[in-house]
């Protein structure tokens, strides 16, 4: 017998016991006992509950019929007062009985007895489907489940002798009072059951004694872990198992071992030195030390070994070795590693190549994420249809791409140059995928045969690298070729596989749909800034009152709704005007085009600031409500717009705001000022009035109009960069406009500013006091000839000769025409300029019309001879009434 049979014939404990055959059959049928005990009381339970539950209905009906058919219950429910009549007659049913409760009740369900009397007088209450059935006249009988437990109710009509219904009884039980069958049969159910146990038992113990007895001690559990142990080491686990001894000698080796170790039929027994093993492994298994893991070469195999010693509480010393082949878990380690990798350089490009709307920054992204993680040189190249923000069409041939990024490439080898054009010989790898729309893969790459034209002799740098294979993927999305990515890898990294075509083909398809996405928002930049371009003004106006420039800077990668305009006005006058519009893209650039229109027509009427900037909120409102605010944020409300007109007669400024745009004041002694202007809510807001501010300006002033976004940018307050502009314009009082733009741009734009800028810079003029001419006319016909006559003086003296009878005409058809239908006082002013301007004011506000006289009428030619021969004419109106101007064009312009 074994030491391990030896070993436990130690006495059994309880537990040991139970582990038997013996004990475990035992365990069966306490099981099967109590299985059937509870089966019986069980069965005999739902028999007494089914008897109750009939017995409870029958007897809560019975009660319900007697009593509801007795003498006297129609005559005492229909009495005035029926509670005293009916409870002791009630209360005695119940008691007699042994039912829970009677109730009789009328026909408004008003309980007219219950063994609870503060009950009396109030609703029945039960389920609704009950108590309807009850206050309807029917005879029920139903079990349902009551705070209480089950509960079966019975309900019967009282009817008059004409069978009209007036009321009913209704007799409830409870089940458990009926239940009693349980209680009678259960001690017969456990007498029975603890007998079936105690046989059991003896059974059991004697045939406990007898299977001890056969098995000499010893026990099924331990039977059980020898034959498991043996099993298991020799036959059933998937790793090599040595047993040695003391002195080196092999005890026990299992089938594994043998093949791991190529060990020969007859090595039990024999020493660990005469197996022929290999010397490393002999030392390592005679040393008898513990080992935890440790890999060691055999012939073709890589073996992680285990050791342990087998001296435990008092057993015969040794060693157990455990082997296992690691070879194909290396290989197979190798490759899920590989496969991460890949794995996780596709979720990088995805993030990466997305994070871009530019067709370079997107190329970028792509040779930022494969070098050197995929390939050591990647060149991305893309056609000149994409470069346009335009969908290539076939065919691609010759093809003729431009590279737009590189990586990989070292500065003293310059082999790859973006920005360049390569034309593709058709034999190329590159040539030959972008024709079959899918990746080529060369291992061989050397053959200069193959390489491009442009490359020339910078071929051979680039083989002097060791480029030893590439693949070449064209940028295809939905069937359209855009261009092509190139991946090269040189001595330093295996050639490239299937397996990497895959990974290419991948990256690829990703960048296709980024470039395709960034081509679109290029082809619709274009698109929307081309809008802008024809919406913003072409060029400035010539006019007296100021020199101006202006510039317009976009948003980056997008379009928004700033603006600016000069809008020459009649009397040697101009309006300045900056504008944003909330927003951007398409429907910014439409909306600042219809303001600025807006702007134009409103000024034609020659109001004041502050009246055309409320004509201005007016219609922003009227906008926004005739069209329902979009998905895309289409509204027009939060615009912001500052108008000022500037007189270069009397060097007046005015000027009113509403929203952000800003202005600030240089005066020709260099001070600069930030007018004070009252804070106005933005255009379609309203609620609060737009106010006008006057400022009077010296010759050579710089008036300077922007939007908030020459001042705002990433890290910058518009505070901080309202102090930047002070400072720019302190330190250059005496720039021109066009220099005054180009140093604001320089110093004051934000490196990368949030939003589009307008910028408007405007030099006063002031137009010299003998330039000016001005006389009070009588209110008189007779005074025509005398003011024509000092006019025309006037107009020699200023060296117009010429102009005299033309300008002679004007002023009498328009003073007549003042005289006739206007009210004093009536004035007249010539201004010189680079045209002779005209104008004749009167104290009315009646309108002068333009009209074609008849054949017959004597009058009505006036104005139309003053529309034939002056450049301009019209009418702006005043506090104190109207002047009707005309310009007459000088120099013979």
């Amino acid at each position: 017998m074994s030491r391990y049979a030896r070993a436990t014939r130690s006495r059994p404990g309880p537990w040991s016991r139970l582990r038997s055959v013996a004990g475990q059959a035992f365990v069966l049928q306490l099981l099967l006992t109590l299985v059937l005990v509870a089966a019986a009381v069980v069965a005999v339970a739902a028999d007494a509950h089914g008897h109750s539950t009939l017995d409870a209905r029958r007897r809560s009906l019975a009660v319900a019929e007697t009593l509801a058919h007795s003498p006297g219950m129609a005559r005492a429910i229909s009495d005035d007062k029926p509670t005293p009549q009916l409870e002791s007659h009630a209360e005695a049913a119940r008691k007699g009985s042994g039912v829970d409760s009677v109730v009789v009740f009328n026909t408004h369900g008003i309980r007219l007895t219950h063994p609870e009397t503060p009950l009396i007088g109030k609703r029945i209450v039960g389920p609704a489907g009950l108590v309807r059935d009850e206050l309807s006249g029917k005879t029920i009988t139903e079990t349902f489940r009551a705070s209480q437990g089950p509960s079966v109710v019975s309900a019967v009509p009282v009817t008059r002798a004409d069978g009209a219904f007036i009321g009913g009884v209704s007799v409830g039980v409870k089940v458990e009072n009926v239940n009693s069958a349980v209680d009678r049969r259960l001690p017969l159910l456990l007498g029975s059951g603890a007998g079936a146990l105690a046989l059991a038992t003896g059974g059991t113990a004697l045939m406990s004694g007898r299977v001890r007895r056969q098995t000499r001690g010893l026990g099924t559990v331990e039977m059980r872990r020898m034959y498991e142990h043996h099993d298991a080491v020799l036959h059933s686990v998937r790793e090599g198992v040595l047993v040695l001894a003391e002195d080196g000698r092999l005890l026990l080796v299992n089938d594994e071992a043998r093949e791991l170790l190529r060990l020969a039929p007859d090595a039990e027994g024999r020493h660990i030195g005469e197996l022929g093993l290999e010397p490393h492994l002999t030392e390592l298994l005679a040393s008898g030390r513990r080992v935890t893991d440790e890999v060691h070469p055999c012939g073709d195999r890589l073996l992680a070994v285990n050791m342990r010693s087998t001296d435990r509480a008092g057993d015969p010393a040794g060693s157990v070795v455990t082997l296992r082949d690691t070879t194909a878990l290396r290989v197979l380690s190798g490759r899920a590693e590989e496969a991460r990798e890949r794995l996780k350089l596709l979720s990088d490009a995805g993030v990466r190549i997305s994070s871009s709307l530019e067709l370079t920054g997107t190329a970028e992204q792509l040779v930022d994420v494969a070098v050197p993680r995929f390939a050591d040189i990647v060149t991305v190249e893309l056609l000149e249809a994409v470069l346009r923000g335009e969908e290539p069409e076939p065919p691609y041939e010759p093809l003729a791409p431009h590279r737009t990024a590189v990586g990989g490439v070292p500065p003293e080898a310059p082999v790859f140059r973006v920005g360049e054009r390569v034309v593709y010989a058709p034999a190329t790898p590159q040539s030959r995928a972008v024709k079959a729309g899918a990746a080529v893969l060369q291992a061989d790459p050397t053959d200069t045969a193959e390489w491009p034209a442009g490359y020339g002799a910078e071929a051979r740098h680039l083989l002097d690298r060791g480029v030893h294979s590439l693949i070449t993927v064209p940028l295809r999305f939905r069937g359209v070729t855009l261009g092509l990515a190139t991946f090269w890898r040189t001595r330093r990294g295996e050639p490239f596989d299937e397996a990497d075509l895959a990974i290419a083909g991948e990256l690829a398809v990703r960048t296709a749909v980024c470039v395709d996405n960034a081509r679109r928002y290029a082809h619709e930049h274009a698109m929307v800034a081309a809008l802008q371009r024809t919406l913003l003004p072409s060029g400035l106006p010539d006019q007296d009152a100021v020199e101006v420039a202006s510039r317009y800077l976009p948003a980056r990668g997008t379009v928004g709704g700033s603006w600016f305009d000069v809008i020459p006005l009649p009397g040697a006058r101009v309006a300045l005007v900056a504008g944003k519009v909330p927003g951007q893209g398409v429907h910014a650039a439409a909306t600042m085009g219809r303001l600025r229109t807006a702007v134009q027509n409103f000024s034609a009427l020659d109001v004041a600031p502050d009246e055309l900037i409320s004509h201005l909120d007016e219609l922003v409102t009227r906008l926004d409500l005739e069209h329902d605010p979009d998905s895309h944020g289409g509204r027009i409300t939060g615009a912001g717009c500052l108008y000022a007109i500037h007189d270069s007669v009397s060097g007046r400024c005015t000027m009113a705001r509403a929203g952000d745009p800003g202005i600030v004041l240089t005066r020709p002694d260099g001070t600069v000022d930030i007018p004070a202007m009252p804070a106005s809510p933005p255009l379609g807001q309203g609620g609060e009035p737009f106010e006008t501010v006057g400022l009077s300006l010296p010759a050579a002033s710089r008036l300077v109009m922007y939007t908030n976004g020459l001042l705002q940018g990433p890290g910058r307050t518009a505070g901080t960069g309202l102090d930047l502009l002070r400072r720019a314009l302190e330190a250059e009082p005496d720039l021109g406009p066009d220099e005054t733009c180009r140093s604001l741009f320089d110093t004051v734009l934000p490196a990368r500013p949030s939003d589009d800028v307008a910028l408007l810079v405007a030099r006063t003029r002031l137009i010299d006091p003998e330039n000016v001419a001005e006389w009070d006319v009588p209110f008189d016909a007779a005074a025509v000839a005398p003011i024509r006559a000092t006019c025309a003086r006037t107009l020699r003296a200023w060296g117009l000769e010429d102009a005299v009878y033309t300008t002679g005409l004007v002023i009498s058809e328009l003073i007549t025409n003042a005289l006739r239908y206007g009210t004093p006082p009536v004035r007249i002013r010539l201004l010189r300029g680079r045209d002779l301007i005209c104008e004749v004011s009167d104290g009315s506000s009646t309108s002068p019309h333009l009209r074609r006289a008849a054949t017959t009428d004597e009058g009505g030619r006036g104005l139309f001879l003053v529309a034939q021969f002056a450049q301009r004419w019209g009418t702006r109106y005043s506090s104190y009434g109207k002047v009707i101007w005309a310009e007459t064009a000088l120099d013979g312009r």
